[in-house]
């Protein structure tokens, strides 16, 4: 038996006396579940797939069993990667070096609601923060396209969503205060806030794995969901940045050409053969915003209220459109997050980048984001892309490599203490990463 195995095997005895038999699975199924995320969006990584299997899988019940699992594994030297619902899209959240991964998804207590914040175990589902925040006349700052993701995981993998207009990425205030465990083989919980919290966030728990996190509310608004539509891209291209600079903000505005609106789930307010634009904004500015639309050719076509209308508009929107135009195609389809004007300036020239480019696109405060897809032919190609969108002042995050991305250098000082024997998610931080960072986009 090699020196790996024996690690292993006594790592699971020592989970077993720790957390209970209900909470360890060896078993090959839950193995290969934990293992995998939402990497197959990307062909590039798709094709090198399987990237890592499980050893061990454990679900801890709440922070401080998480805070257990991980002590035992570093005190075993078992390398270990944390997980919530597994709906990261690149990679980061696979098990590239095998050993123990902890299934987060059990440790959803939510522990306070306070006046400006909230406070929750990492598996918490971010749906559920939301709508304990709605119950009590607030709402979260931000949550991300995949409601039902974690909070451990948004933090960890995620950057933006709903409410980012406003607030920008989720490394920018949202986070108020984080409770972490580090890979020293103690189960203690550090208590982080501030400047001290942001070191955690979107480093794909290399640097610390996150058991619970305070984030920050605002005071709920009338929001409503608006849905509307235009003859073409053109139309809901040239309202996008001016309805997304109104005030008071809108959470959300996105917008897509005919090609990929004709992918989304089926729903009257987005009529076949039409661009669609959907929006959640204040109800104050209903009557606005209709006029901005009306103005520019379009016309609205539906308005509703309620949280449900808010969720569903999120999941029309970042990644989501991509995700079913992707399956919506008979080819591969592979896509890039660009930003900039020229989105909404000169998108037949970004689109044109790659033979068949379709745009899905974002308002921010500064200028549109956006997903831009095409067929995929081949990773140089897609590399040859980048170049060419850089060229035409289109900043560019490559989704296809899962390194830690985001203050790189911060999060490499900081696992040298943290980490000291490498072995929280390996492979994924590479002090030597050179290729687009997550700013390349905002």
């Amino acid at each position: 038996m090699s020196d790996t195995a024996t690690r292993v095997l006594s790592l699971e005895d020592d989970l077993l006396d720790l957390l209970g038999p209900a909470a360890v699975s060896t078993e090959p199924r839950v193995r290969e579940r934990a293992s995998v995320d939402g990497s197959p969006m990307s062909p590039i990584i798709a094709a090198k797939l399987p990237l890592g299997l499980a050893d061990l899988v454990v679900f801890p019940a709440d922070a401080e069993q998480i805070a257990i699992a991980v002590a035992a594994a570093a005190r075993h030297g078992v390398p270990v990667t944390v997980r919530g619902k597994g709906t990261g899209n690149y990679g980061q959240g696979i098990p590239m070096h095998g050993g123990l991964v902890i299934d987060t998804t059990r440790a959803k207590a939510i522990v306070e609601v306070g006046d400006g914040f909230i406070t929750a175990e990492a598996g918490t589902p971010m749906v559920l923060l939301e709508q304990a925040a709605w119950a009590a006349g607030q709402a979260l700052w931000m949550y991300p396209s995949t409601a039902q993701s974690t909070l451990g995981g948004f933090l960890s993998g995620g950057s933006g969503g709903t409410g980012s207009i406003e607030h920008g990425s989720n490394d920018r205030g949202f986070v108020a205060a984080l409770d972490v465990v580090h890979a020293d083989g103690s189960a203690d919980i550090v208590h982080v806030e501030g400047d001290e919290a942001q070191k955690y966030v979107h480093n794909y728990g290399t640097a610390g794995v996150i058991v619970r996190a305070t984030v920050r509310l605002e005071p709920l608004r009338e929001w409503r969901g608006l849905w509307a539509s235009f003859p073409d891209f053109a139309g809901t291209l040239s309202v996008l940045q001016t309805i997304g600079n109104l005030e008071p903000a809108p959470r959300l505005v996105s917008g897509d050409g005919p090609e990929i609106a004709a992918s989304l789930p089926s729903d009257d307010a987005i009529p076949a053969g039409r661009s669609s634009l959907r929006a959640i904004i204040d109800a104050s500015l209903i009557d606005e915003v209709t006029a901005i639309v009306e103005g520019a050719g379009g016309r609205v076509e539906a308005v509703r209220e309620g949280p449900q209308a808010s969720i569903r508009l999120s999941m029309l929107s970042y990644n989501h459109p991509i995700e079913w135009y992707q399956k919506s195609q008979p080819h591969e389809v592979f896509h890039l997050e660009v930003a900039g004007t020229p989105l909404a300036e000169n998108v037949d020239a970004v689109e044109a980048v790659f033979p068949g480019g379709k745009l899905h696109i974002e308002s921010t405060k500064q200028h549109p984001i956006g997903m831009l897809a095409a067929p995929y032919v081949s990773e140089e190609d897609v590399y040859r892309g980048i170049a060419d969108l850089n060229a035409l002042g289109v900043g560019v995050h490559n989704p296809h490599q899962w390194n830690v991305d985001f203050n790189v250098e911060q999060t490499a000082a900081t696992a040298r203490i943290t980490d000291p024997h490498g072995l929280l998610n390996p492979g994924k931080l590479d002090p030597t990463y050179a290729g687009p960072r997550k700013g390349a986009i905002r």
